[in-house]
């Protein structure tokens, strides 16, 4: 199966409270692969970029705002199936729904101070990093057990 790669930002409310590591552990821990990794304040446009699909619905403004407020961190993960772990380690968007045992599920209460955001597709994964990232900010390198990972069973 292919590798994949896609966006996670630790959102503010995790950064305020001190959960980057806990969060980056849980997705190094599930074999996927840290390939980018900043802290940065999100600037307005590249929130606004980020977040264009949501662009009129009644939480947009908010959501700039919060994702604005303070620093955010940036991570670019890669490993098999990429895209659909994260979502899962993160749990549902809406923390009620998830799952104990997921990042939301664990940390979060509300909807807007989830913790955590995570591309949903492949194609949003590519848009989302091209965002956040130059191409020069990812990188290319195996990790000791890559090779049992990631063996392809014939």
């Amino acid at each position: 199966m292919e590798q994949e790669k896609t966006l996670v930002l630790i959102k503010p409310d995790g950064v305020q409270r001190g959960l980057i590591g806990e969060i980056i552990g849980r997705f190094e821990r599930k074999g996927l692969k840290l390939v980018g990794l900043k802290l940065l304040q999100l600037p307005c446009h590249k929130a606004e970029e980020l977040y264009f699909p949501h662009q009129g619905k009644a939480f947009y403004s908010y959501l700039i705002q919060f994702m604005t407020s303070t620093p955010i961190v940036a991570i670019a993960l890669q490993g098999r199936n990429a895209i659909e772990l994260v979502r899962l380690l993160n749990g549902a968007t809406d923390p009620a729904e998830s799952e104990p045992g997921s990042i939301r599920g664990d940390f979060s209460i509300d909807v807007t101070h989830n913790i955590v955001h995570a591309s949903d597709s492949p194609k949003n994964a590519q848009r989302e990093l091209e965002v956040l990232f130059d191409s020069s900010e990812l990188f290319e390198y195996q990790r000791i057990e890559e090779p049992i990972l990631h063996r392809l069973t014939t």
